[in-house]
């Protein structure tokens, strides 16, 4: 990337209040004409954890020559366009900000120096959330963990992975599934069936096989078995796509329960998606009403323009028929729905909005918002409350 920056201040703005946090001793000793050599600074860093989390106070630090060091977030609604202050006398830039306790956020540098511009990870913080474009550095605000159950469980038995390519008519052409089996399958068992839009990636970057593995060694969902879709073009199939709807129901799941032991009725079905895998799972229970009966929808792209316009551009138009026709006479298509989204999404409002909707069906209805934004890890930690709702184990079946 090149830009030709406008006469970067490498102190630019005025700098945070530090009053009570870890940088203040340096920040005062630069302010009264003492700044820290490279010893006191390496001293500060040792044995720190960065960026710095100090209740709801956050201190991002960048150690480098630069002309100019920006913060570049996924938080909607929070300013991006701020630089980091350079601590004088030092190579080290630092900025605070207010981050709400229970938060977790992505972010990167945007580095300047001369007419260079470079977008990396935090070089001081080796936490990293990967996506299909690349990877962000993480943020664990005060009071957030990586949830235990998300991790590789010794005890727990690993279920297995089979890719499967199913020819469909529908959408013209092969489309590879991948299945996974619980660990303890037996071909004598029936089995609900969990369907997952952008399986592959909830895989790669949710870690769905270690969730799934997990919740049912812990008896929190039963054993079932997960078709995981792979979409060759998501934002064509995704966006309410009739095709696509047709092959999950008219296709997919019968040639799925002709050759697996799967109980093959709505109440053991589930349909789940995130961002336009949600709209492609809302609409295709839309078309075909009562076939599942549970959905999980995650940060859904509901994009809706019967109150003004959408504001995404043309690529959204399709979804926004789709929203607005459903907004204007909504029905009960499942029983059960259960929806999440990260308050530091844009989609936030529409997910917010589409709640009430679905309430007046006389679906059931549970909603989560997340101090999280538009992420595969915010998807993944929404995982166990969503499925052991939808489909509670004998855990819950005993103790709820």
């Amino acid at each position: 990337m090149r830009w030709v920056p406008e006469a970067p201040e490498a102190t630019a703005g005025t700098p945070p209040d530090v009053e009570g946090l870890a940088i203040e001793s340096l920040v005062r000793a630069a302010a009264a004409g003492a700044p820290p050599d490279g010893g006191a600074v390496d001293a500060f860093l040792e044995g720190r954890d960065v960026p710095v989390v100090e209740g709801s106070r956050v201190t991002f630090l960048y150690r480098g020559t630069a002309d100019d060091v920006r913060l570049r977030h996924w938080v909607y609604g929070l300013p991006t366009e701020g630089s980091l202050h350079r601590l004088p006398g030092t190579d080290l830039w630092y900025d605070v900000l207010d981050l709400p306790e229970g938060s977790r956020m992505e972010y990167k540098f945007e580095v300047v120096r001369g007419q260079d511009v470079e977008w990396i990870h935090d070089p001081l913080n080796p936490h990293l959330a990967r996506d299909p474009f690349g990877a962000n550095s993480v943020c664990h605000g005060a009071g957030y963990s990586v949830p235990e159950w998300t991790l590789p469980d010794p005890a727990a038995a690993r279920g297995s992975l089979e890719d499967r390519v199913f020819r469909s008519r529908a959408l013209g052409g092969a489309r590879r599934v991948t299945i996974y089996r619980p660990a303890r399958f037996r071909k004598t068992r029936r089995y609900p069936l969990l369907l997952v839009h952008d399986g592959g990636d909830y895989l790669a970057y949710a870690g769905l096989q270690t969730v799934l593995d997990n919740l049912i060694h812990r008896l929190e969902i039963p054993g079932l078995i997960a078709a995981l879709m792979h979409p060759p073009d998501r934002m064509e199939q995704y966006r309410g796509s009739e095709a696509h709807s047709r092959f999950l129901v008219e296709e997919l799941i019968p040639d799925l329960e002709r050759s697996l032991p799967l109980r093959g009725t709505p109440a053991s079905r589930c349909l789940m998606g995130a961002s336009l895998g949600a709209v492609a799972t809302l609409s295709t229970a839309v078309r075909y009403p009562r076939t599942f009966g549970h959905l999980l929808l995650q940060s859904g792209s509901f994009a809706f323009s019967d109150i003004g316009g959408h504001g995404r551009g043309p690529v959204f138009d399709p979804i926004a028929e789709f929203v607005n026709d459903y907004r204007r006479s909504p029905g009960k298509v499942a029983d059960k729905v259960f929806v999440s989204c990260g308050m530091y999404e844009s989609l936030i409002y529409e997910n917010r909005s589409l709640v009430p909707v679905l309430e007046r069906t006389g679906m059931d209805v549970r909603f989560v918002e997340a101090r999280d934004g538009h992420n595969w890890e915010n998807w993944r930690d929404r995982l166990r409350e969503g499925l052991s709702w939808l489909l509670p184990g004998p855990l819950w079946l005993v103790y709820d």
